[in-house]
């Protein structure tokens, strides 16, 4: 059996909860489709710090978990090995809830047998409606790809040719901020090319990169993580919620993007706030046993949590994001903790089952 490291168990815990917090803030700002209102300042402060300050790290900071543990491969691991062992994990789970997103809602009248069958057509090609948090699975998979071809440059690399990427790869994350506020094509794009001319050293392979160095070439003592990792946290985070705060005027319509115009998670404030964090927990030398098997239920959980999610929204906001049944600095915490406990309990039954491995990943 193979030792669990406690910080990885506690990003994994902690990650997980922060994603429900960004779906649950979601409530009080996303009008429908790719149009948003913020109704009021309190909802204008309140998404900023939990969405944003605090939310936008939470994929991030799985890509790098997932990275530090896999980047390079064992050594004797082949190709098909590693894509055998880690698509045999993630697939099966995946493909059951695509399919689940895409019937399920119509049980509540969420979604009309029409378009559920539509949704499941796509089922091969995208996400249905109601599963848009899965985007997330796709990427994944791309870096489970790419990891058997850069794990052998990553083997012999040093730590400048390392920095020579990430130098490239943050030049990369000004590329949202370029297109929304200079011009949309950017270095070599048009309607006939979408491959710019940083586009193999940009992305989620840039935070692949990043949890390599820090796991081989960052040494610092736990103070110096302490110190740095706190600054650089702080320092994003604050950045991220000004961003969304400085352009949600309440009562004013409009494009989510606009309104998001710092939220990728390839930008370079959620780069240096994932950073810190990432830093900060690598100071956690344990973890008690409850840690332990609620990280093993993360992946489970993810998956699943947008059912629980929408109804206790649903209960808790009574149809009136301006004046919630509970404050919306409480609110907003309140959904992502009842949705995380309803996820932990049902993903932890469904893990006794035979075969829970190919619903659930555990």
């Amino acid at each position: 059996m193979k030792e669990r490291i406690a910080f990885v168990d506690y990003i994994r815990v902690v990650a997980c909860l922060l994603v429900m917090v960004v779906h649950a803030s979601e409530n009080f700002y996303v009008h429908h489709d790719d149009v948003s209102l913020v109704v009021n300042e309190s909802n204008r402060l309140w998404v900023s710090f939990y969405d944003g300050a605090l939310g936008r790290i939470s994929v991030p900071l799985f890509i790098i978990v997932s990275a530090f543990l896999l980047v390079p491969m064992r050594q004797g691991m082949t190709m098909s090995q590693f894509y055998r062992r880690r698509f045999l994990r993630i697939l099966p789970p995946f493909i059951l809830f695509l399919v689940l997103y895409a019937l399920l809602p119509v049980a509540w009248d969420g979604s009309t047998w029409t378009q559920a069958l539509h949704d499941l057509k796509m089922v091969p090609f995208n996400f249905p409606a109601w599963g848009g948090h899965l985007w997330f699975m796709y990427p994944l998979i791309s870096l489970y790809l790419i990891i058997p071809v850069v794990s052998p440059w990553l083997e012999r690399a040093s730590a400048k040719d390392e920095r020579i990427f990430l130098g490239i790869f943050l030049v990369s994350t000004l590329i949202p901020w370029l297109r929304r506020f200079v011009s949309p094509e950017l270095w070599g794009e048009c309607f006939w090319n979408q491959f710019s001319a940083l586009w193999y050293c940009s992305g989620y392979l840039g935070y692949l990169v990043l949890a390599h160095y820090i796991r081989v070439h960052i040494d610092w003592s736990r103070s110096k993580r302490l110190r740095v990792g706190t600054v650089c946290f702080l320092i994003g985070a604050a950045f991220t919620a000004w961003s969304f705060w400085m352009k949600g005027d309440p009562g004013v319509m409009m494009k989510t993007p606009l309104l998001e115009w710092s939220w990728e998670f390839c930008t370079p404030n959620v780069v240096l706030a994932t950073f810190g964090a990432f830093l900060l927990f690598t100071c956690i030398d344990k973890a008690p046993a409850w840690i332990n098997g609620l990280a093993k239920l993360t992946f489970g959980m993810y998956l699943m949590h947008i059912f629980f999610l929408y109804h206790i929204s649903q209960w808790l906001i009574g149809g009136d994001v301006a004046s919630p049944l509970l404050p919306v600095w409480l609110v907003i915490p309140v959904i992502a903790v009842l949705t995380y406990i309803c996820c932990a309990v049902t993903t932890k039954l469904l893990s006794l089952l035979p075969g829970s491995k190919y619903i659930v990943g555990c």
